[in-house]
C-alpha cells in the first residue's frame, strides 16, 4: 500500500483542478500516487455528494492512481480538531508516502485554507509516536512525510516552484471534465458558478501558461513550500 505522493483535497476535483498534471508526469517517472478526499463536497452549488464520489472514481482511473480514498469531513463546517485529524493520519501511516500535496493555504473558497491546515498539523502528528491510530486492529507505525506542498488553486500566488506540465494537459483536462456536474453545460437546468462558466478551462490554460512562462514552457503547475526546501547540487534547480 506504501505509494510515493499522496495527494490531499478537501473536494472532489480539487486535487485535478490544481495539480492533475503533476500527478500524471510522475506516474509516468514510475512513482505511485493516491489521492485522499477529505469530503464528498455534499455543499456543491452543483450536482451532489454521490454524483461527486461517481465523478472522482472516473478522474482517478483516468490518472491511474493507486487508489482514491474519501472521508466524511463535514464540507464547509469541519474543524481542525481530533475527530478530523486522526482519519488523515490513519491514511498517511496507511500508506507512507515521501511527499504530500495540499490546498493552497489561501483561496477564495475558505474551506482551502483551513484545509491546508488541517492536513499540514495531521503529517505532523503522523510522527507522534504516543498517537495510536489502528488498522484492522492492529497498531499503525508512526510515518511523517517528507516535505508537504501546498498547491496553488483559484487565486494567484507567488510559487515557490513550479513544475512543466505541458506534455500532459489535455489528460489533465480529460481528469477534470470528468466532474461534468461542476462545468459548464449549455443544457444544464443547475445555478451558474464561477466555475461553470464556458470560459473557465481557458482560465486554466491561461494561468498554467503564467506559470509555465517563468521557467520558458507553455504549461505548468504551481506550489508553495512549507519549509525549506534542499536540493544535493545546484544543478537540481535547472
Amino acid at each position: 500500500m506504501k505509494i510515493d505522493i499522496l495527494a490531499i483535497g478537501v473536494h472532489p476535483d480539487d486535487v485535478e483542478l490544481s495539480c492533475a498534471g503533476t500527478i500524471l508526469k510522475h506516474i509516468a517517472l514510475g512513482k505511485t500516487v493516491g489521492i485522499l478526499d477529505l469530503t464528498k463536497g455534499e455543499l456543491g452549488t452543483r450536482g451532489n455528494a454521490k454524483l461527486r464520489t461517481e465523478e472522482a472514481m472516473a478522474a482517478a482511473k483516468i490518472l491511474g492512481v493507486t487508489f482514491r480514498k474519501q472521508l466524511n469531513l463535514k464540507d464547509g463546517f469541519f474543524e481542525n480538531n481530533e475527530s478530523n485529524l486522526i482519519p488523515i493520519i490513519e491514511v498517511i501511516r496507511e500508506s507512507q508516502p515521501e511527499i504530500v500535496l495540499a490546498n493552497a493555504i489561501s483561496d477564495r473558497h475558505p474551506d482551502h485554507g483551513r484545509a491546508a491546515k488541517l492536513i499540514a498539523d495531521a503529517c505532523f502528528y503522523s510522527g507522534l509516536l504516543k498517537i495510536e491510530t489502528f488498522q484492522q486492529n492492529k497498531n499503525q507505525e508512526a510515518w511523517r512525510p517528507k516535505v508537504l506542498y501546498h498547491y496553488t488553486q483559484d487565486n494567484y500566488l507567488t510559487p515557490d516552484f513550479v513544475v512543466d506540465v505541458t506534455e500532459y494537459l489535455d489528460e489533465k483536462l480529460k481528469a477534470i471534465k470528468a466532474f461534468s456536474s461542476q462545468f459548464y453545460n449549455p443544457s444544464s437546468t443547475e445555478p451558474l458558478t464561477p466555475i461553470s462558466d464556458e470560459h473557465f478551462f481557458e482560465f486554466i490554460k491561461s494561468k498554467m501558461n503564467v506559470y509555465g512562462r517563468s521557467i520558458g514552457v507553455k504549461y505548468a503547475e504551481a506550489f508553495t513550500k512549507s519549509r525549506t526546501i534542499g536540493v544535493s547540487n545546484l544543478f537540481d534547480l535547472i
